[in-house]
């Protein structure tokens, strides 16, 4: 299956010069589109993670039963700068002190998270992490809920949930920040 974006494979494994993460932040949709816009972003697929059942499907996840998260791969050139963009822009665009939900979706599909690949990714989560906390704590907010997890296993979305946002440009977006951002 093609990006219809970045015009390659979505199952393409990363280059040598790539990595890879994984996050949750809400329905899939809108969070994939939040990432075709930053530089040296170079792939993305929806999928599922984080639950116990295989190859689970969209009313599957959405059943609640699976512990499946709707998340979105994304595939970045391998340096630390730009997965510092990747996290200011995760941390930005949706609300991570929900827990399980975003705006009007509810469920443990929707919560927050975020699944490293190995530990220099790890630190670099954590870091952001209490970054943002900081912001959000001088802003008189709550407490962030994100959980950081390593990746165990990650099941592409249906196709017809891939590029959703580009293929329906008016289709259901509920992301909402805090209003929080990093300093520039």
């Amino acid at each position: 299956m093609r990006h219809q974006i970045f015009t390659r494979n979505l199952e393409d494994e990363p280059q040598e010069h790539e990595q890879e993460i994984v996050l949750g932040a809400g329905c899939f949709w809108g969070v994939e589109r939040k990432f075709w816009q930053l530089a040296d972003v170079t792939n993305t697929s929806v999928g599922y993670a984080g639950g116990n059942t295989q190859h689970p499907t969209y009313q599957e996840v959405c059943s609640g039963v699976t512990d499946h998260v709707e998340v979105v791969k994304i595939t970045y050139k391998n340096n630390q700068e730009t997965l510092k963009k990747i996290l200011k822009s995760y941390w930005e665009m949706h609300d991570p002190t929900q827990g399980m939900r975003q705006g009007n979706d509810i469920g443990t599909q929707y919560r927050s998270v975020i699944f490293y690949k190995d530990s220099s990714q790890l630190d670099l989560c954590k870091s952001s992490l209490e970054e943002y906390q900081s912001i959000l704590t001088k802003a008189g907010l709550s407490e962030i809920t994100t959980t950081i997890e390593p990746l165990k296993i990650y099941f592409y979305a249906e196709e017809y949930h891939q590029q959703y946002l580009h293929k329906n440009p008016n289709g259901y977006c509920g992301l909402g920040g805090t209003g929080c951002s990093f300093p520039e």
